[in-house]
């Protein structure tokens, strides 16, 4: 089978000679974990954010993870996000103990719905993780109104929304902390994996950095992971003392990563501009085709387009998703995405007492939404002929 136009292309973002030279820069002083480059890299990106902290993990998974223990989420604690995301979301919260439940999602935006969240809070709910799905910020004063006043955090999913804004604020920067992936699939990229956390608050941040490298402490000196306090050093120890606050992880980000994520931030704004003008080019191109919802871009907010959903009706488009999705690759050439399949339909919370039918929008929303290919390369030769693919396909009226 041939794949048409470059359209298999999976990669979110692209590199170029600035990332070689970064890397070769990088290489020449012995390739460090953490250590200057990923510095220099935190302040830039919670410069970029708008917050006074950041710091640098090794994937978006960790950035939850850690987020979760910077707020105090200990076992039994409830934890609640959208059924419509990447394990990870969920996944993180019950690999510390806690209750997870799910609220079902907005239809236009797929993003948690408020409404729905107030009805799903408890006397023990203590953190509530918003998805920023696709590239689009959920409806976040809604959300911040609703922690206000029953007590919970709100840790932001932006892994797909890097550079995204709301009302003029950028993802990451409205709940206690902001989530980045950096996984080669995303907008920006740490050569293929790489994450990214942010907050303005010191307590959390300080938590969050202990518990990055195995809650080091090292007394008596500075260094590129721990803090200074000579007050803690025993007698005799002057110069020198290793603790551990508790039994943290190692979820570091390497220099090299981070120096190509320097220059990738340099460019974040003008890749996500291409994003969105091929976005726009595709919604012009396909608007009018029968049974296709396209997205809906709310006007308070700059979408990142980090994936383009549709909507397939099969009764107007005239085939079901699965069979849409298997003629444009065997007949068209073109891979077309599955994002996502709801979390109460997995065997993982299967075993946790969800089934089928709990989330009837999200599940409406599943059966029929495949995301089209999109990202910064894309010639009008290769979106003309997508959208070409997608009316031929469809047999509607």
């Amino acid at each position: 089978m041939e794949i048409k136009h470059g359209l298999e292309i999976k990669f979110g973002t692209e590199y170029g000679p600035e990332e070689e030279q970064a890397m070769l820069a990088v290489l020449r002083k012995g390739a460090p974990t953490s250590g200057d480059e990923c510095i220099q890299f935190e302040k830039e990106f919670a410069a970029y954010c708008g917050t006074t902290h950041a710091r640098a993990v090794s994937n978006g998974t960790a950035a939850l993870f850690l987020s979760l223990i910077g707020a105090g989420i200990k076992p039994g604690d409830r934890v609640l996000t959208t059924p419509l995301t990447w394990i990870a979301t969920a996944a993180a919260a019950v690999t510390l103990g806690a209750e997870v439940d799910f609220v079902d999602i907005d239809p236009k935006t797929y993003g948690l719905d408020p409404r729905q969240l107030e009805r799903k809070l408890t006397a023990n709910t203590r953190a509530v993780l918003p998805v920023h799905l696709y590239g689009q910020c959920c409806d976040m004063d809604e959300i911040l109104e609703l922690s206000r006043r029953h007590g919970f955090v709100v840790i932001e999913d932006a892994c797909h929304a890097v550079g995204a804004t709301y009302k003029g604020r950028k993802s990451g920067s409205m709940g206690l902390t902001g989530c980045f992936s950096f996984h080669e699939q995303k907008n920006m990229s740490t050569l293929g994996e790489g994450g990214m956390i942010t907050t303005s608050d010191a307590a959390v941040f300080e938590r969050i950095a202990l518990y990055r490298s195995h809650c080091t402490r090292v007394y008596g000196k500075s260094t590129k992971y721990c803090s200074l306090d000579e007050s803690k050093v025993p007698m005799g120890k002057r110069f020198w003392w290793q603790d551990f606050d508790d039994c943290g992880y190692n979820f570091r980000m390497t220099d090299m990563q981070a120096a190509v994520g320097r220059v990738q931030l340099r460019k974040l704004d003008g890749l996500n501009q291409k994003r969105a003008r091929n976005a726009q080019y595709l919604m012009d191109g396909l608007k009018n085709v029968p049974g296709l919802k396209l997205p809906v871009v709310a006007p308070d907010r700059t979408h990142a387009f980090h994936l383009f959903p549709v909507e397939i009706d099969p009764e107007i488009y005239g085939m079901t998703k699965e069979d849409f999705v298997y003629a444009m690759l065997h007949e068209r050439g073109i891979k077309v995405g599955t994002h996502y399949i709801p979390l109460n339909y997995s065997t993982a919370f299967q075993k946790r007492g969800f089934r089928r039918g709990q989330y009837p929008v999200t599940e409406a929303v599943a059966e029929r939404l495949v995301t089209l290919p999109l990202n910064p390369r894309q010639t009008a030769e290769a979106l003309d002929y997508l959208i070409e693919s997608v009316r031929a396909l469809c047999r509607g009226k």
